[in-house]
């Protein structure tokens, strides 16, 4: 990918990019990379500053990890998304160890760390797009954790199966009983066992394609 390619890309999702002097977009795009991954790659461990990432097809997963191992999907990022969590030369203040990897293969950019970084404290519109980005994705994660603290099992399935079919625009949602378990930080017993609850109540049938929802009102109803 070229340095006006790379451009092309930043000034489509960047507001501040008519903000910047040549040599700060220069700076970016020197910095800058394109990277195919193949589903299963870890794009970022939480262990160094990685970049920003800008996501450009394909679909990355943003998690956590407790010291059992167990992890927690914070949210997903789709074409067009950006991550800053992914960079903590940026955002200081986050002192939480995150997790990126490709639930499918994608291709995306990512700026260096540190060159966004140094752009950002002499460019106010860059810190503020920064800071807007992280704090716009907190609002996820507070779902998610309120999920967890205070829902229980059911009601987060339904509202899972929901989520997905809705952003899928498909009564299929076509995953694993461990991507969904690993998704909503359960183990694949419960949710196993949870879909067959549901599948008997009539809710859903549960398929080698994937869960197939057959009475969203049902579902719907459970979460109020």
């Amino acid at each position: 990918m070229e340095n006006c390619m790379f451009e092309a890309v930043y000034r489509k999702y960047f507001p501040f990019w008519d903000h910047l002097s040549d040599d700060d977009r220069a700076a970016f795009c020197r910095s800058s990379v394109e990277l195919s991954c193949p589903a299963g790659t870890t794009l970022h461990d939480g262990s160094e500053c990685t970049g920003v990432i800008i996501v450009r097809s394909g679909c990355l997963r943003l998690y956590i990890l407790s010291e059992e191992g167990k992890e927690i999907t914070l949210y997903r990022l789709f074409p067009g998304d950006i991550c800053m969590l992914s960079a903590s030369c940026v955002l200081q203040s986050i002192t939480f160890d995150v997790f990126v990897t490709a639930e499918e293969d994608s291709e995306c950019c990512v700026i260096g760390g540190c060159a966004f970084a140094d752009v950002s404290e002499r460019v106010p519109e860059v810190k503020i797009f920064a800071l807007e980005a992280a704090v716009s994705r907190f609002s996820d994660v507070m779902w998610v954790m309120q999920q967890i603290l205070f829902l229980s099992m059911d009601k987060r399935l339904a509202i899972f199966l929901l989520d997905e079919s809705s952003k899928t625009g498909s009564d299929t949602v076509r995953l694993t009983h461990e991507q969904i378990a690993r998704y909503m930080g359960s183990a694949r017993e419960v949710v196993s066992r949870m879909l067959k609850y549901f599948a008997s109540e009539g809710m859903v049938e549960v398929t080698r394609k994937g869960v197939i929802l057959l009475d969203k009102p049902r579902l719907r109803e459970m979460i109020k």
